[in-house]
């Protein structure tokens, strides 16, 4: 109440506090406000998209639950034609094969290479010749080269493409129920119908599964049913006969005229590290031609660090190792020789199986075939040293290589044909088939069922999920509201509006102070302070 503080007596009190939080406050909300909306508003935009088919939803409306499940049905069935056939670009795999592609190298990879697995040693399959020849004789001595020798080796071959045959028809029916589980994903929504279409799809496959092995049998059985020698690619006997000095090289150079690059890509070497004392593997990038694999330190070819000649090497399986967590093989010679420098074996990894089937599948194309089964064909040192000392007869030596070029030659055909009939009824009965009857007669088969409105109740999961999805959209539609009208009263020229709420005074309260008396009623009149200066300002109690 002194004369000098009456200047700054409007900005004393709780009244001029509050005014200014007030101000605070709505400059506060005018400066966040517009980012807050913007934030609700991308929410709401993106909860939209996904709340639009929740706006009307009524659970137990049967017209909801028939649209639900036709549409369900569809997205399987394009679902389930895109990942065979690779239409569309929507949701490709960028990590793996699957669906189509893993077929195909099922077909044109890992069947090849396992026909070619199962092929016989050579020195087994000239002794089986040798015994065949003489018991086709028997007590006589022959002088011609029979033929039933001949009949009996190639329907023993031919009866071995069985196996591979029916591992192939496996791993395709393991990848279209990899497929089927893919493509039902989309309808975990209504999980008893995704376990049902699951259900009536894997049967049908199965069944056709069965049909199919049944088919690749009976080609198998046509293939021992009639031996053709008068296919134009086979070599008959008097070519066969004229050939036997050079019986060695017969096949080995099967499609090797020119020096092609055959495969190209990165792979570890293994064993060249640990040699050196460094531990670990090595990745290099490796070219793959039909006489030799080279390896660079990398993809520009620009320095070269080997090439290997491909000449009489082999391949391996071997078992990771606690340095290599990839799927390793070795190229090693059956001589014992070293293959690089000072090393017998070049052991090689890949990081996945697809990539290690592939090099496998392109080391056979070069001519660099896997090691025999010895459980097989194996034979004891004495019996080995017996059958020296009676293959010492040359005209059934000339017989054995005979029969060996002949049986070289017509199987070389009936491989060809089974490398190319084999996925074609696989194609036909299984896949084709599969496809036409997702498109055709799933959805009668689900109604057939008589269980479709138990079949269309949705999860508790999906239930929850969905609540929770409106609950946040209306959430962010109300306070978006909220936002206009703050935005209105703040933005809109309604500050002092703001400002003048009081807190627990009421609204008749002044919004000023006014001025206070020259002299207070409750304290007696303040002297001067020594010097000429006002005193001490005492803070009212108002």
């Amino acid at each position: 109440s002194h004369p000098s503080y009456r200047h700054m007596a409007d900005r004393c009190g709780t009244v001029f506090l509050q005014k200014q939080l007030n101000q605070q406050l709505t400059n506060h909300i005018r400066e966040t406000l517009p980012s807050l909306r913007d934030k609700l508003q991308r929410q709401m935009l993106g909860l939209e998209k996904e709340v639009a088919q929740y706006k009307h939803f009524q659970p137990n409306d049967p017209s909801i639950k028939t649209k639900a499940m036709l549409q369900m049905i569809q997205h399987l069935q394009q679902d389930f034609e895109r990942a065979i056939e690779g239409s569309g670009a929507d949701g490709v795999n960028t990590m793996e094969l699957s669906g189509g592609a893993k077929i195909n190298r099922l077909f044109h990879e890992r069947f090849p290479y396992e026909i070619v697995k199962m092929e016989i040693d050579e020195k087994v399959l000239r002794k089986e010749i040798a015994f065949a020849i003489r018991n086709i004789h028997g007590i006589r001595v022959g002088l011609f080269t029979p033929d039933m020798a001949f009949e009996a080796i190639v329907k023993t071959q031919i009866g071995r493409l069985r196996e591979p045959s029916l591992k192939c028809i496996d791993l395709v029916v393991q990848e279209l129920t990899n497929v089927v589980r893919a493509v039902t994903e989309k309808m975990q929504r209504y999980p008893r119908l995704r376990e049902e279409a699951e259900r009536i799809i894997t049967t049908y496959i199965r069944e056709k599964e069965q049909a199919c092995k049944e088919q690749v049998m009976l080609l198998v059985d046509f293939q021992l049913a009639y031996m053709n020698t008068n296919h134009e690619d086979f070599i008959g006997f008097a070519n066969a006969s004229s050939d036997s000095q050079n019986a060695e090289n017969t096949g080995k150079k099967l499609g090797k005229v020119t020096n092609q690059v055959i495969r190209k890509g990165y792979m570890a070497i293994n064993n060249l590290g640990v040699m050196k004392g460094i531990g670990g593997s090595r990745s290099y990038w490796f070219v793959l031609s039909s006489e030799s694999l080279s390896w660079y330190k990398d993809g520009e070819e620009k320095e070269k660090k080997f090439m290997l000649p491909l000449e009489q090497l082999k391949l391996r399986d071997l078992e990771s190792s606690f340095m290599s967590r990839g799927h390793m093989f070795a190229i090693y010679n059956p001589e014992g020789r070293n293959v690089f420098k000072d090393f017998k074996t070049l052991d090689l990894s890949c990081e996945a199986q697809d990539d290690m089937d592939s090099w496998k599948a392109s080391f056979l194309r070069a001519g660099v075939y896997p090691e025999k089964q010895t459980s097989e064909g194996t034979v004891g040192e004495g019996e080995e040293e017996g059958e020296r000392r009676e293959s010492v007869d040359p005209q059934l030596e000339r017989q054995v290589e005979t029969i060996r070029n002949l049986v070289d030659s017509y199987m070389k055909i009936v491989t060809t044909s089974c490398k190319d009939q084999v996925p074609k009824i696989i194609m036909f009965l299984m896949v084709n088939d599969a496809k036409a009857f997702i498109n055709g007669e799933l959805l009668a088969a689900l109604y057939s069922t008589g269980d479709t409105q138990n079949m269309m109740e949705e999860s508790a999961d999906e239930a929850l999920k969905r609540e929770e999805m409106l609950r946040m959209y209306h959430a962010c539609k109300e306070a978006l509201n909220i936002i206009a009208e703050v935005s209105n009263v703040t933005l809109g020229g309604g500050a002092s509006k703001m400002s003048t709420p009081s807190y627990g005074q009421s609204n008749a309260a002044p919004a000023r102070r006014p001025p206070p008396p020259s002299a207070s009623p409750r304290l007696p009149p303040a002297r001067p302070a020594p010097g000429g200066l006002p005193p001490p300002l005492v803070p009212s109690r108002r």
